[in-house]
């Protein structure tokens, strides 16, 4: 059965599920949605799309579309997750699922009346390097004791992923610090139950906290570490390292090696290198099989929950 995907957002990120969605089998690009009506019609073109609007409504009121994946600024997730479902398409969001607790919370609800596959894309549990960990703590190999993460970019003006302006503002709290929060309940099996956040001055241009630092403690006794920068001229990326009870490992985007820097083999964990491709396989393969998918809305969900409470702690500091 061939899927027909519409892509809302062709930035930087909605470039990659395209070229993710050409590695999979019987799924068909249909109809390409970007602010601006020129882009839309070239990145259709290059994909084989045979739609092309700047009207998220206009697409959900097609017949050949099946799905739809989001990779739209962050403050439109809610809303557009919602408006898919509603009119009937399965729905991919780019994390963050919405920039507040109540808004995740809706489209968790909207996913249960519908009954539809509507996945976040947490990307880190799709990674191979974090998969590794994953299937050795399921096998009994290894318990994590702690996790330490960076989360470090040099963005003191409103770029995105390629260098390019961008039209909306990115967030450490509600986009960065998400993909770890989530990691950190997936990879121990456990509920956060103590987090704490602390942040820098705001930008005065931006309006955002440029650094952050937050500390978590799941019910089972294990912490984490997170800190996050916009200011950091250097390496770029996150970095995670798992201390665990039968060994260390770091983590960097694909890559794994051992607390002593030793390589470890992950070109076999899963069909591909490529965590985004991995994402929209499962997105894909939930929808034929009629599944929940690993990052769906209902299991990414507690992620939002502790994102909302460390808001609120910030916004008592002032």
């Amino acid at each position: 059965m061939t899927i027909r995907v519409a892509l809302a957002g062709a930035g930087a990120f909605g470039i990659k599920h395209l070229d993710a969605l050409k590695q999979i089998d019987d799924v068909e690009i249909t109809s390409i949605i970007s602010r601006q009506q020129d882009q839309a019609e070239e990145v259709a073109r290059k994909y084989g799309a045979g739609h092309a609007t700047t009207d998220l409504a206009e697409t959900l009121a097609r017949d050949d579309v099946d799905a739809v994946i989001l990779a739209t600024p962050t403050q439109m997730h809610a809303s557009q997750s919602i408006a898919c479902m509603r009119a009937g398409k399965h729905v991919q969001v780019e994390i963050p699922l919405a920039d507040s607790w109540a808004d995740a919370q809706e489209v968790a609800r909207v996913q249960q009346e519908t009954g539809l596959v509507a996945m976040v894309g947490h990307t880190r549990r799709f990674n191979p390097s974090h998969q590794w960990i994953h299937k050795r703590i399921v096998a009994g190999e290894l318990s994590i004791q702690q996790m330490d993460v960076q989360t470090y970019f040099f963005r003191r003006s409103n770029m995105n992923a390629l260098g390019q302006p961008r039209s909306w503002t990115d967030h450490l709290l509600w986009h960065h610090a998400a993909h770890t929060v989530d990691l950190f309940q997936y990879q121990t099996g456990e509920r956060v139950v103590v987090a704490n956040a602390v942040q820098g001055p705001k930008h005065p241009t931006l309006g955002i906290a440029m650094d952050m630092s937050i500390q978590l403690r799941t019910d089972g006794g294990k912490v984490c570490t997170l800190s996050l920068s916009f200011n950091n001229d250097g390496p770029l990326g996150t970095f995670f390292r798992y201390i665990c009870d039968n060994g260390t490992y770091l983590a960097r985007y694909d890559d794994l090696v051992t607390g002593k820097e030793e390589p470890i083999d992950v070109s076999n964990v899963d069909v591909s290198t490529n965590g985004i491709e991995l994402q929209d396989r499962e997105f894909i393969a939930a929808i034929r099989e009629g599944r929940e998918p690993n990052s769906s809305v209902a299991k990414v969900l507690d992620c939002y929950r502790v994102l909302g409470e460390l808001e609120q702690q910030l916004e008592a500091q002032g």
